[in-house]
């Protein structure tokens, strides 16, 4: 079956989607001994096809889908390569061949993030609003109630991003710090700390302890384990996310006016009343 090349390639391990992209556009990627272009597709079966001169097929043959879900520790770098030299969450991934993450975790910004060799799962989670990815918050101070309300309404980042309504939930607080549970379906660049810089109180540790069904606060920071079928399936089918209920305040009815005949004829039964009793 022919398949776009950038998914193949990022199939054999060799670079993401876009990586595999930036492939195709530099003449490196050929089919059958010419040099492909953006939107070629191919058949592994029946084809051959090269990344730098060299045949992929047998990659492709041996290639089993990994996932894996990730503790990652503060300091890492959420990518397969870095220029400067930081520390990637790769490298915290051993013998299990070339993965890549899914979507981002700040560099400062510690928990679960999901490492694969999947593309195509990797561009239905990460670009998806469906699953909810939910962060326990420490800030510097205690803000206010208004404030949080504004942040749960959606706020314009001093970037010019505006925000989705955000759930949150305050946890303990200590006298110092603020902390909060919040959960987006939204991933734009270090939103969460953009968010509270915005209201005055920076975020201090900021951890992600869930991304959509899953959440797993047992794994060791720097370790990981594998998802399960249950849980991939959910992902690739996920249930469709229910819109959140705007609650409905009921105004209170007015009570009803008394017109001036039913208060004229009162007065009268009142004044027969009197006189009986005299």
């Amino acid at each position: 079956m022919q398949e776009r090349l950038q998914k193949l390639i990022a199939q054999a391990g060799l670079a993401s989607r876009r990586g595999a992209e930036e492939l195709i556009k530099d003449g490196e990627v050929t089919v059958n001994g010419e040099t492909a272009q953006l939107g070629t597709k191919a058949d592994p079966e029946t084809d051959h096809i090269k990344v730098h001169g060299k045949l992929i097929n047998s990659k492709l043959k041996k290639r089993e889908n990994v996932y894996i879900l990730l503790n990652k520790p503060k300091g890492y770098l959420s990518s397969a390569a870095d220029p400067e030299g930081r520390k990637l969450v790769t490298d915290l991934v051993k013998n299990l061949g070339k993965v890549y993450p899914v979507g981002r975790l700040d560099y400062n910004t510690e928990g679960l993030i999901i490492l694969t060799n999947d593309g195509e799962f990797t561009n239905k989670v990460a670009s998806s609003k469906t699953f909810a990815k939910v962060y326990e918050v420490k800030v510097k101070g205690l803000p206010s109630e208004n404030a949080i309300n504004k942040l749960r309404r959606g706020v314009v980042l001093e970037d010019g991003f505006k925000t989705a309504p955000a759930e949150i939930k305050e946890l303990k607080h200590t006298e110092n710090n603020g902390w909060y549970e919040v959960t987006l379906y939204e991933g734009h660049n270090q939103q969460i700390r953009k968010m509270f810089d915005s209201i005055g109180n920076s975020v201090v540790k900021l951890r992600r302890t869930a991304i959509g069904h899953v959440k797993d606060e047992r794994i060791p920071v720097g370790a990981y384990r594998e998802l399960d079928e249950d849980e991939i399936k959910l992902f690739l089918n996920p249930v469709p996310r229910k819109p959140a209920k705007t609650p409905v305040v009921k105004e209170k009815s007015a009570p009803p006016k008394r017109s001036a005949n039913s208060s004229n004829l009162r007065r009268k039964k009142l004044e027969v009343k009197r006189t009986k009793k005299s």
